[in-house]
């Protein structure tokens, strides 16, 4: 092999010749080879980059379409939580105005279920107490008095004596209705009281309630009643002058003024206690809550019965 080779080259001057080591070509292809190595690499690695690139653009895409995602989000749950604070709110105004209701003391830096346990326990409790103490009025339609408790002239004897009742305007056939739960203990026309048609009925703790001058009956001895039921009809029956309803309130055989139980209710419901202090309702009150307090075992018994079936 030759260690050298000559290179010609002819133009219009003519030709020229010239003569290169073997090492310098190989050098010179080595050399176009690196160039050409380099020229692919860097072509390879742009390519690359901007593959890169589209695949971050992508990932930026999908990240921002996220974070919007994530944004609506909470915007919906910070709009969510505002209801939320606001229904809050609402229920603390409502629990106070309860609390105040049943005359309890509101207290806000208490724990809103104990505030809810309480306030049911005692609003409970009042609730039996309306229900088996007469209260509200036993006329179905609204009423006036027309002769009060009290010392009175008789409007038919013309004697002055004590109506130890309250007389109501009622016309023939108005419903009257039980004032509390109980029991009928007499449905019948009374003999020489000049009540007429009489109801009484029993109710707990010693309270009695008397409805005279009825016209006829719509219950039988012996019947339990509820709050509210029809019990007769008002009319002229007995010693009277004209129709009306002869209201009475007894209390272990004693009659009390019934116009502080007319309106008695939630709203007022201290009221009677200090008007009518004649009853013992404190220890009334006790009898109650043992009522109430076994009502809510049973109540509390029913719904785990429930919860594990």
């Amino acid at each position: 092999m030759k260690e050298r080779f000559t290179v010609t080259i002819t133009d219009f001057r003519g030709a020229r010749h010239y003569s290169l080591h073997q090492i310098a070509k190989r050098f010179a292809f080595a050399f176009l080879g690196l160039v050409l190595l380099v020229l692919l690499g860097g072509a390879a690695a742009i390519y690359g980059l901007n593959h890169k690139i589209e695949e971050l653009n992508d990932v930026r895409a999908q990240k921002a379409q996220a974070a919007q995602q994530i944004e609506e989000r909470n915007a919906e749950l910070r709009n969510l939580i505002s209801q939320r604070e606001q229904e809050i709110h609402r229920l603390d105004l409502e629990l106070g105005h309860i609390e105040a209701l049943v005359g309890l003391d509101p207290q806000p830096e208490r724990d809103r279920r104990e505030r809810v346990d309480v306030a049911s326990q005692t609003a409970l409790e009042k609730s039996l107490m309306l229900r088996t103490i007469p209260n509200g009025w036993p006329l179905k339609e609204e009423s006036r008095i027309t002769s009060g408790y009290g010392w009175r002239v008789h409007p038919v004897t013309g004697e002055r004596s004590f109506h130890a009742a309250v007389d109501m305007r009622a016309p023939v056939g108005e419903k009257v209705v039980a004032t509390a739960d109980g029991v009928v203990n007499y449905a019948a026309k009374h003999q020489g009281s000049g009540l007429g048609n009489l109801v009484i009925l029993a109710h707990d703790f010693g309270f009695q309630t008397h409805y005279a001058h009825l016209d006829d009956f719509e219950v039988e001895p012996g019947e339990f009643v509820e709050q509210g039921d029809v019990i007769a009809h008002s009319g002229a029956t007995g010693n009277v002058n004209g129709p009306h309803l002869h209201y009475e309130i007894w209390h272990t055989q004693r009659k009390l003024n019934p116009e502080p139980f007319l309106d008695w209710s939630l709203e007022n419901y201290e009221e009677v206690f200090e008007e009518e202090g004649r009853v013992k309702w404190e220890s009334l009150a006790k009898g109650i809550n043992r009522r109430a307090e076994a009502l809510e075992r049973q109540l509390s018994a029913m719904e785990q019965d429930w919860s594990e079936n």
